[in-house]
C-alpha cells in the first residue's frame, strides 16, 4: 500500500466474505503474529459484529466484535500502518461500542499487548480501565507476553470518549 491521502472520507460498513482477503492483508501488515483468513471467515459466518473501514475505496481497518449476555467483547481491532494517526481506530472504536450499546450490552471487554502503548493510550483516553491480566497471552519472537484486559462500562453517564 502506497503513503495514503490525507483528505479521503472514511466510511464504515459491515464486513462481507468477499473483504475478507483485503482484511488480512490490514491484518498482516498491523501485526507480527496476525490472525489467519479462516478467523475472519469464522467470525463473519458465526455473526459476529465484523466491520471494515474504507478510504479510497479500499480497506484500511477493521473490528470485529463478540456479544455475550450483557457484555460485548472487542476481538480485534487494526488499522494499516499507512492509515494510522489519522482517528480511524477511534471510528472502528467507536462503531463498536455503537453496536455494543444497540445490542444491549453494559460493558465492552477487550486484551491489549502492554507493549502497544499507542492502542493503550487509545483505549485508557476513550474510558476503558484496566480490570486484570492474561498471563502468556501473546506470541512474541521471545516468547509470550501478557495481555492488559480492559473494561469499558457502557452504563456510565457521558464516558470520556462518547461525549
Amino acid at each position: 500500500m502506497s503513503a495514503a491521502p490525507m483528505d479521503c472520507l472514511p466510511v464504515i460498513r459491515p464486513m462481507r466474505p468477499r473483504d475478507v482477503t483485503a482484511v488480512y492483508g490490514v491484518e498482516s501488515n498491523a501485526y507480527d503474529y496476525p490472525w489467519a483468513s479462516n478467523i475472519f471467515r469464522d467470525c463473519l459466518r458465526m455473526g459476529y459484529e465484523c466491520w471494515v473501514q474504507l478510504a479510497t475505496d479500499r480497506v484500511v481497518g477493521h473490528v470485529v466484535l463478540a456479544m455475550g449476555p450483557g457484555e460485548a467483547h472487542v476481538l480485534n481491532l487494526a488499522v494499516h500502518p499507512d492509515w494510522h494517526d489519522r482517528g480511524f481506530g477511534r471510528a472502528l472504536l467507536e462503531q463498536a461500542l455503537s453496536r455494543a450499546e444497540e445490542l444491549g450490552a453494559e460493558s465492552v471487554f477487550l486484551e491489549v499487548r502492554p507493549s502497544n502503548a499507542p492502542a493503550v493510550h487509545l483505549y485508557s483516553g476513550f474510558g476503558f480501565r484496566r480490570v486484570g491480566r492474561r498471563p502468556g497471552y501473546y506470541q512474541t519472537a521471545t516468547g509470550r507476553e501478557d495481555a492488559l484486559v480492559m473494561r469499558y462500562d457502557l452504563r456510565e453517564v457521558a464516558p470520556v470518549g462518547r461525549r
